[in-house]
């Protein structure tokens, strides 16, 4: 009885693997088909021009840069943002604090709002200061979206660190400050992959650049002008009715998989190398 649930829960799982990475494949493979007819060398070294839109020249360089810019900036200032809400959390309260707690539950609570909602608040602030659709106004607002996965990732990381690291850095007479750059060192690969979870977020995401980032077939030369990103060049090109349109948004959509991935394993590697030497 005990082999054949051992086999049940074993086929369970083959299963279930099979059918993630078989989705994986489906996906990837649906977008190079479609890609095909239109990727080539112009598409990501050239801006839109005239009729780009009914199927005439140009590329897509503008929504690379643009989001680009928007995931980086973001990410880094999101990056600045939460580790000293993190330092606080794990070194200046107890784990088990009523505050701390609560302040998890919100950037959990956060985390999960549609990204929508984080448009929605930006679009209200930008009308209420007589702000424009920019550059800026989408990095911060994608920074207030990545910023509670960003928090919680590096929080969780922070927690498991042993606390006789902690113990013996205070028993050496380090302050606390110089206690928390010890543990951030230690925490290098976890801050790593809270970052890179950071940038997938922000570059995939569509609706909170929608109605802050605006859209523009230039690239952005400053903060205040505004910016195209994959996503909603994806989404504009789709819905059009010309088939070689579509297929130029499918060839976004490889570009935008393709930067995801290789940031990925970037990241993957450069934590495995970081691991090392690591308690």
């Amino acid at each position: 009885m005990r082999k054949l649930e051992e086999r049940f829960f074993k086929t369970l799982m083959v299963i279930a693997t099979a059918i993630i990475v078989g989705s994986f494949f489906l996906i990837v493979g649906t977008i190079v088909v479609n890609a095909l007819p239109s990727l080539d060398w112009d598409i990501v070294t050239r801006t839109p021009e005239g009729g780009f839109y009914l199927g005439k020249e140009g590329g897509i360089l503008n929504a690379i840069v643009g989001s680009l810019y928007i995931a980086g900036g973001a990410s880094l200032l999101a990056l600045i943002v939460s580790i000293p809400i993190v330092i606080y959390l794990n070194l200046y309260l107890r784990r088990s604090s009523r505050f701390g707690g609560m302040a998890r539950l919100s950037y959990d609570v956060l985390f999960g709002l549609p990204s929508i909602v984080y448009g929605a608040f930006g679009f209200a602030v930008m009308m209420l200061l007589g702000w424009r659709a920019s550059l800026l106004a989408g990095i911060l607002v994608v920074t207030l979206l990545v910023m509670p996965i960003m928090i919680r990732t590096i929080d969780e990381v922070m927690g498991t660190l042993p606390r006789e690291l902690a113990d013996a850095s205070y028993s050496l007479g380090a302050t606390r400050f110089e206690t928390a750059l010890i543990l951030l060192k230690q925490a290098t690969p976890g801050i790593l992959t809270a970052i890179l979870l950071s940038f997938g977020r922000g570059i995939g995401d569509v609706a909170s650049v929608m109605f802050t980032a605006g859209f523009s077939d230039n690239i952005p030369t400053d903060l205040d002008s505004p910016a195209a990103t994959l996503p909603l060049a994806i989404f504009f090109q789709l819905s059009s009715p010309v088939a070689e349109v579509q297929s130029r948004a499918y060839a976004a959509a490889l570009v935008l998989t393709a930067i995801v991935l290789l940031v990925s394993i970037s990241a993957r590697l450069a934590s495995r190398r970081l691991s090392k030497h690591r308690v």
